[in-house]
């Protein structure tokens, strides 16, 4: 045989090899298909996943594949660099007061022209791109999200003496109203929320984009609430992923400081979704490719998992 003849058959040889590869995994997957068929899962869109163009793409193309085999995938994404970028240009000077933006009258309509505008729909884009069918909204659209200033206590490290943050509209959840989640959901759409909600006398807040995906993955009952970041997920003392944690477990690691800095808030998070109706909620590293099929369909989860009681 030539070496045209040979480097053809080589070529064939890869091709089977790969495409058995892929069948594999598909078998592999298919308990995992059937398992979360129907399910609604959230996923809180944000970090590195949010800004790197390859995982922009991977994470789109994910989100689509969900639909497509039959969960109901809901995304709340974040914003923080694209608001910092815009305030920037508009030379709009940002305080933050434990990681959250203080926020006044006129910043806070810049930040909904960012998150429920340009960031929306970008996010919407990769996921129609992909194949499947996303509609972005924000959590004032069909009243989803009723919001309430969120006021923050700090203690003076000399007097002792407790005071009140006032950090302008800056919001956290009160009430969900999911039935235009549903009503997206059952139409074939993805639901691509943007995490800004209205007050009861209609003012807008910002919210933390994690808070907003635990408020919505407990009202819905997500059968898992994904919340991609930036870090592996939960460590251990000697620095080792923690695979899977309880309810009680989690609350005991804050309690003895194994959990701390800006990890607690996230497991705060996902402790409140479980405990206002998520099965569970995962804490994912969003730097790896495909991290939520990883999650979702293998048995080699990439991040840490909380269940409720």
């Amino acid at each position: 045989m030539s070496d045209t003849g040979n480097a053809i058959a080589g070529t064939e040889v890869q091709n089977l090899k790969d495409a058995q590869e892929r069948a594999a995994v598909l078998a592999q997957a298919l308990p995992f298909l059937r398992r979360y068929a129907g399910d609604t899962i959230v996923v809180k869109y944000g970090g590195h996943a949010m800004v790197e163009d390859s995982l922009s793409e991977a994470f789109g193309h994910d989100i689509a594949l969900l639909k497509l085999v039959g969960v109901n995938p809901i995304v709340v994404h974040g914003g923080g660099p694209q608001i910092s970028a815009m305030l920037n240009r508009l030379q709009i000077p940002s305080t933050f007061v434990d990681g959250l933006r203080v926020t006044d009258a006129a910043m806070v309509d810049v930040i909904e022209m960012v998150l429920a505008g340009k960031v929306n729909k970008q996010v919407a884009g990769l996921i129609n791109q992909a194949g499947a069918l996303a509609v972005g909204i924000s959590g004032r659209d069909g009243g989803l999200i009723t919001a309430r200033r969120l006021r923050r206590t700090v203690r003076d490290a000399d007097s002792q003496i407790e005071k009140v943050l006032d950090l302008g509209f800056v919001g956290e959840p009160v009430r969900i109203d999911p039935r235009v989640l549903y009503a997206l959901s059952g139409s074939g759409l993805i639901p691509v929320v943007a995490p800004v909600g209205a007050g009861e006398d209609g003012e807008t807040y910002n919210i933390n984009a994690d808070t907003a995906a635990g408020a919505i993955a407990g009202a819905v009952h997500a059968t898992r609430l994904l919340m991609l970041t930036d870090v592996p997920g939960v460590l251990d003392e000697n620095g080792e992923l923690i695979p899977e944690l309880t309810a009680e477990e989690a609350r005991r690691g804050i309690a003895s400081g194994m959990i701390s800095g800006g990890m607690i808030p996230k497991v705060e998070t996902c402790l409140e979704a479980v405990r206002s109706g998520a099965k569970a909620a995962v804490i994912l590293d969003g730097r790896v490719p495909h991290a939520c099929l990883l999650e979702l369909f293998t048995e080699a989860g990439p991040g840490t998992l909380i269940r409720g009681e």
